[in-house]
This record gives C-alpha cells, structure tokens and sequence, in this order.
C-alpha cells in the first residue's frame, strides 16, 4: 500500500518541477518579448504624431 502512495508521491513531484521549468520559460520569453517590443517603441518615438 505504502509503494503507491511514493509512487503517487513521486508522479506528482516530477509534474510539479516540470511544470515550474514551463513557467519560468514562459516568463522569461514574454519578458524578453515585451522588452523588444518597448525598445522599437523608443526607437520609433519621433514618428509618432498626436
């Protein structure tokens, strides 16, 4: 009985470490993304006309 309850255990933890890896990927990509984004923003602010 014990060996499904660490196996169960173990599932869960390598799901949780894989799903964090994804996060911290996505975060970073969005980050790096968004400071593209801002940076032609910058760059393009003479163009712009209100």
């Amino acid at each position: 009985m014990s060996e499904k309850v660490y196996k169960t255990m173990k599932r869960t933890g390598a799901a949780n470490i894989t799903i964090g890896i994804l996060t911290i990927v996505a975060g970073v990509t969005t980050g790096i993304l968004l400071i593209i984004g801002g940076g032609r923003l910058l760059a393009e602010k003479s163009k712009i006309l209100f």
